[in-house]
């Protein structure tokens, strides 16, 4: 049994269960034994990989399809350069890269990063230099100017709160006590407002996620882009609406259980995207695309292909397994899917399409 675990059988032991969200947040942002403030998760050594570290084609395609919503939007100066968990920085790097022969992008491009990790804010000013990194706790204080954001895998990893349909109500599901060790459980049915819709298209024992923290990152930045002009780019997994429990850890690139050594462990549940979607109003919501999709629109396959061209060996092979793994609808190419965020007046992004 590890600190954490203690601290929190010690705080359900004198005051109840505590809902997923709760236990979440302890296990995620702790400020001694939280996941994301003792370590860097990333990679081999780490617990879990994302299409960044695979390849540097992702963030070159996502850089240059900023670069274009940019252009498109009369290219504004100052505009912020934006960020949501920028992991090890990686992402904004090939980003960067990408984009540095586009006239007067880098000029324009102030970066400000939405990081809660001193491990990772230290990895993001080395990556990154000699740029300057502004780095923020929240999206709330970001500057008052046109927005270009990304946001990969930051939205899976806030704390959901999980609801199970009973008869014409729900039951919350919550971290509690069985035996003296830390165990799932449901409340007794409440009457839960928000998920009235839901009863049209769910059963007895069906489950449900809410993530309010999303939707309220969500409305902050689309007050941004409303107000400053701007575009968002979010990519993560999960689909158009919750359905089904996807709390889930990751230790060591290999599932574990949610409750397994609290703060030792990545959680993160699957983005309802219909809700970011509803929270992004009065913002256009481009129609959700599958990732795969997305990378080939924006010609994923003609960059590895230019890419292989200097390439043998291991070094193709890894090459080639790279892009598959970015695209392929068995891999990451369906899983993960892409929502493209810009005001009514704006032209579409390149690679999606506007809702009819």
């Amino acid at each position: 049994m590890n600190a954490l675990e203690k601290q929190l059988i010690g705080r359900i032991s004198k005051s109840g269960p505590i809902s997923i969200a709760d236990y979440m947040a302890e296990c995620l942002l702790h400020p001694e034994h939280g996941y994301y403030a003792t370590r860097d998760p990333l990679g081999v050594d780490g617990d879990f990989t994302t299409a960044p570290e695979i390849s540097q084609m992702f963030g070159e395609m996502l850089g240059l399809c900023l670069a274009k919503a940019w252009m498109d939007q009369g290219a504004p100066s100052p505009f912020a350069l934006a960020e949501l968990g920028p992991g090890r920085g990686t992402l904004m790097a090939d980003i960067l890269r990408a984009t540095k022969g586009v006239p007067g992008f880098h000029a324009a491009a102030k970066l400000h990063l939405v990081e809660a990790s001193p491990v990772l804010r230290t990895r993001q000013i080395e990556r990154l230099a000699p740029h300057t990194v502004t780095h923020h706790d929240s999206i709330g204080s970001l500057p008052d100017a046109p927005v270009f954001l990304v946001a990969n895998e930051f939205f899976d990893a806030l704390p959901i709160r999980q609801y199970q349909r009973d008869g014409d109500g729900w039951r919350e599901c919550q971290v509690g006590l069985g035996d003296d060790a830390l165990t799932m459980g449901l409340t007794a049915p409440l009457p839960v407002p928000t998920l009235a819709d839901r009863l049209a298209d769910t059963q007895d024992g069906d489950v449900v996620e809410i993530c309010a923290p999303a939707q309220g990152v969500m409305s902050k930045l689309a007050s941004f882009i409303d107000t400053h002009g701007g575009a968002a780019l979010i990519i993560d997994y999960g689909d158009w609406r919750s359905i089904g429990d996807t709390f889930q850890a990751l230790k060591n690139h290999t599932p574990v259980s949610v409750l397994d050594t609290p703060g030792q462990a990545d959680l993160t549940a699957h983005v309802d995207f219909e809700a970011l979607a509803r929270a992004a109003a009065p913002l256009t919501a481009h129609q959700m695309t599958p990732q795969g999709v997305f990378l080939e629109r924006l010609g994923i396959t003609a960059r590895a292909q230019a890419l292989a061209d200097r390439l043998s060996g291991d070094a193709l092979n890894s090459h080639i397994t790279a892009h598959r793994r970015l695209t392929h609808p068995d891999e990451m190419g369906t899983l993960f899917k892409v929502l493209g965020l810009t005001r009514a007046d704006s032209p579409d992004l390149p690679g999606l399409h506007r809702n009819q």
